[in-house]
């Protein structure tokens, strides 16, 4: 939508095929429904946080940097605010009127757009010449492919972008899940199901013992694993999961260092001396959290706190400060945010977006094998690529 509208506005001739009745419906869903349209942040903060291939996306963002994507939708009828981690949402808190906003605008700069789903990018003498769908074959000078990768395939995203690219001579880097929750060994996360941590710090490691992944903030136990936004942001760090293993290390208690954590333990266990562990633990972390605690530091939950040897003290202190769940791999792709991986980005022009394959043909958005973490990243690259796209097409066409 952001790349034909650029090009409409310039006055070209511009059709945008949809496979769905509707446009947006990937839309729909990010920010659980709210739409978290771009991170207030500056140009390297954004690419700070884009882990795959930020170096391909400076000109593009450079361009289109999240402080003009607020600026635009706010001239297009879109109050916006900001809220923790500098996410960018409709004051509305309504995905539907960022798509209302794009579809009017759409409509007010004339882009015909149709319900067709493009099978084929037809090519003359090395450059595109039409394109190809199920209801019909549309004659064109340039096309930019912004089918989105394979995730979430209810909303479109079902890969085709990547035959075509394919068909095309380009090289596709296999698409992996990205921003995806992760599925746990063990029992250990089924019997904490439901149960929402804040303000830990989780620590992803490989099986070297290598810190692949750190940061604090929120996650939630499931009955596969592990979720919550700490979790899909270390999710998209962990990408050789068929020949390394990986282990998450939470640390419940980061406001405290081990000294002062153990000062606490036994002042805990001295004013309840009398107290089974299972009552004594319900000061140190959730109900649900309790029996796997006291398990894990091998206490168990009937003994009386003034029986809790030294050594038993130090397990749960380790436990608190290091509660470790090996991790069996990610949820399927179907089920991740993005899709990790796309058209290889030494085939493109990180100007232009153009194809350094074929004349004419231009790619957008996640189809490119760039992604970034959750915060609304993810959607600033959509539009820098797309406006970089448009631009791109439009210097073609003058050329030609």
């Amino acid at each position: 939508m952001m790349a034909a509208l650029t090009a409409a506005r310039e006055g070209v001739s511009v059709t945008l095929l949809e496979r769905n009745p509707k446009l947006g419906r990937k839309l729909y869903i990010t920010g659980k429904g709210r739409c978290n349209v771009t991170n207030h942040c500056s140009v390297q903060e954004a690419l700070d946080h884009t882990p795959r291939n930020s170096r391909f996306l400076y000109g593009a963002m450079t361009r289109t940097p999240p402080a003009w994507v607020e600026d635009f939708f706010e001239r297009e009828g879109v109050p916006l605010k900001v809220e923790r981690g500098n996410r960018v949402f409709p004051q509305s808190d309504r995905a539907a009127d960022v798509i209302d906003a794009l579809v009017r605008a759409l409509r007010r700069s004339h882009v015909k757009v149709l319900q067709d789903r493009v099978r084929h990018i037809r090519i003359r003498d090395g450059a595109v010449c039409a394109v190809e769908g199920e209801r019909g074959e549309y004659p064109c000078q340039a096309v930019i492919l912004a089918t989105g990768g394979a995730s979430y395939p209810a909303t479109g995203s079902t890969g085709d972008g990547y035959e075509m690219a394919r068909e095309l001579g380009h090289t596709v880097v296999e698409g992996k899940p990205s921003l995806v929750p992760l599925e746990a060994e063990g029992d250990l996360c089924p019997r904490m199901q439901g149960l929402s941590l804040k303000n830990v710090v989780l620590k992803v490691k490989n099986r070297k013992g290598k810190v692949q992944f750190q940061e604090q903030g929120e996650l939630l136990f499931t009955h596969f694993g592990l979720s919550g936004p700490l979790v899909l942001s270390a999710s998209a760090h962990l990408r050789d999961f068929e020949r390394d293993a990986y282990r998450a290390v939470i640390d419940l208690k980061p406001a405290l260092d081990e000294e002062k954590l153990d000062a606490r333990l036994v002042r805990e266990l001295s004013e309840q001396a009398n107290r089974e562990m299972q009552n004594v633990a319900a000061a140190l972390v959730p109900r649900l959290m309790i029996p796997v605690l006291l398990e894990l530091a091998g206490i168990p939950p009937e003994q009386k706190a003034h029986d809790v040897t030294k050594g038993e003290r130090r397990r749960l202190l380790e436990t608190l400060k290091g509660l470790t769940i090996p991790i069996k791999g990610p949820r399927p792709i179907a089920e991740a945010i993005v899709t990790s991986g796309g058209v290889k980005t030494g085939e493109i022009d990180p100007k232009t977006m153009a194809s350094k394959k074929v004349t004419g043909l231009f790619f957008a958005g996640e189809l490119i094998d760039v992604d970034a973490y959750t915060g609304g990243f993810n959607l600033q690259i959509a539009w820098a690529t797309g406006r970089a796209a448009a631009e791109g097409a439009l210097l073609s066409l003058k050329r030609k």
